[in-house]
């Protein structure tokens, strides 16, 4: 860098420049404006305004070719490494780490901390159950294991991880609520659209213990489970979650958890999607007061026969901006009809009042899902050579 005075008739103004390459071409680019001489005379109270910007360019190159200078670590090849010390360390977990102090779960520890007269490092704890359940997925011994290979070596032992998992369990509505509020911190969440669903997950062992109880697998183990519900935002991020005992009817755990929602989490309008097998008449109904409403689908197999007549009915179907009604049975009819609408996707509805209910009845159909179904039908009726 050096510096420029651009003399005019009454002023001389001060700049610092820089040559660089642009395209293997030489460019000069004015990196800082000082001043000009009658303002930096006032500056500097009477100082030569030549001789303190000489000075200040110098300075600003020194600390150039000081940020730029070479750093040399000296090894010698005839030095033993010393035997079972470790030599590298884990640091990729710094960028998750990032994010656990953004959603202050450091904070939440120390809170719930204050609360319990234990003496072992919740936050060293539950960082490191976090970092392993991303980076290494393993048992609780693994990943304290693989948590000395981190840049920062745990605290604690074994034993303590065991002993802080009741404490998390215990604070668990506490976490949670904590982390939403402090998520908005970060990005606003879609949480006018709330998605709920129910999965489950086995053991092996063949007595039922405490929530561990034998009920519905979802993947047909004769093992006892226990069963968790999970509601997720607009975008897919997770929001809450609750665990019951593997016998429990998936219907009957979603009020609960929504409940929890609405107060520790201060929401109120929002709409509830799930499966058919979480609808159930309790469950719109809760739904459908105050500023909530769901959205849930419907078996066609437990519509009542008139409603059944006329969702299979091959007349009064629509397409989304087109006012025409279309007849399934002439676009079947129809070579050109049929190719032109192969990939639509054709709908009715009508509002039905069942049940002290009344909800709005969508019915879809989609020509390539009836083809793929005949296709999959076929297939399962042949029969091996």
């Amino acid at each position: 860098m050096r510096l420029k005075v651009s003399k005019s008739k009454n002023s001389a103004s001060f700049y610092v420049t820089k040559t660089i390459y642009v395209d293997k071409k030489e460019k000069t680019i004015t990196v800082e404006k000082l001043g000009t001489e009658a303002s930096l005379r006032e500056k500097l109270n009477g100082k030569d305004p030549y001789e303190w910007a000489k000075a200040y360019v110098e300075e600003l190159n020194q600390k150039e070719n000081e940020d730029s200078r070479q750093v040399l670590v000296k090894r010698q090849q005839s030095k033993r490494i010393t035997k079972d010390k470790q030599q590298s360390f884990n640091g990729g977990y710094l960028f998750i780490q990032a994010l656990y102090h953004q959603l202050q779960i450091d904070e939440i520890c120390k809170d719930i901390s204050s609360r319990y007269k234990f003496t072992y490092n919740l936050d060293s704890i539950l960082s490191r159950l976090l970092y392993g359940r991303i980076l290494f997925p393993s048992s609780k011994l693994n990943t304290l294991k693989l948590s000395k290979h981190l840049l920062e070596a745990p605290d604690f032992d074994l034993q303590h991880v065991y002993r802080s998992l009741e404490v998390i369990a215990k604070e668990s509505d506490f976490i949670q609520s904590s982390l939403y509020k402090n998520s908005l911190c970060l990005s606003k969440r879609n949480d006018k659209i709330l998605y709920y669903d129910c999965t489950n997950y086995f053991f092996e062992i063949e007595k039922e213990d405490g929530l561990k109880q034998y009920g519905p697998s979802k993947e047909h183990r004769p093992n006892p489970i226990v069963e968790m519900g999970l509601f997720m935002d607009g975008d897919g991020i997770p929001l809450a979650f609750n665990i019951h005992s593997g016998n429990t009817n998936e219907q009957q755990t979603l009020q609960p958890l929504e409940k929890q929602i609405i107060k520790d989490f201060s929401l109120s309008k929002f709409v509830v999607c799930t499966d058919a097998g979480l609808s159930s008449i309790a469950n719109r109904k809760f739904n459908n007061i105050k500023e909530r409403s769901f959205i849930t689908t419907q078996s066609l197999k437990k519509l009542k026969t008139h409603l059944k007549d006329w969702a299979l009915s091959s007349d009064g179907w629509h397409l989304i901006g087109i006012p025409q009604i279309f007849n399934l049975d002439d676009i079947a009819a129809s070579d050109d009809l049929k190719y032109q609408y192969k990939n639509a996707t054709f709908y009715k509805e009508r509002w039905i009042h069942e049940n002290g209910l009344e909800q709005r009845l969508i019915i879809s159909f989609y020509p390539v899902s009836k083809k793929l179904a005949r296709m999959i039908i076929s297939a399962s009726s042949l029969k091996p050579m």
